[in-house]
């Protein structure tokens, strides 16, 4: 007498972690809200604003003087590269590229804060 059942699913996640029984002191800390892994956290934190802060200070140089450049010059409104206004390469179009390059580095940089905290919290020695 043959077994019509289909066969047991075993759900696959991949190869089983080793586990060492030591728990890693800085990370405790932090799950625990100690006053330790609230310092931990605000020195991400600070980190994090500040290159927010930065990243923003470079949008406003690079983006937000254009309009007060051309308020200042008012000359530079009327040249024409390929027959295209100054402005409008200018804010339609270089600017895009722009705001791309800032976004990119600031996403690599808060990457490299994270990637240095995680380092930094699951190091066993304190």
């Amino acid at each position: 007498m043959t077994d019509d059942r289909p066969p047991e699913r075993v759900r696959v996640s991949g190869p089983p972690r080793r586990r060492t029984g030591r728990a890693q002191p800085r990370r405790r800390h932090i799950d625990a809200e100690t006053r330790l892994g609230e310092i931990y956290l605000g020195s991400l934190l600070r980190e994090q604003l500040r290159l927010a802060a930065l990243s923003l200070l470079v949008l406003l140089l690079g983006l937000g003087t254009l309009p007060a450049l051309f308020w200042w010059q008012p000359g530079l409104a009327e040249v024409r590269l390929l027959g295209i206004p100054l402005p409008w390469l200018l804010i339609g179009f270089a600017a895009y590229p722009f705001l791309l390059l800032v976004g990119w580095r600031y996403v690599r940089a808060a990457e490299r804060n994270e990637d240095d905290f995680t380092d930094l919290v699951e190091t066993m020695d304190p």
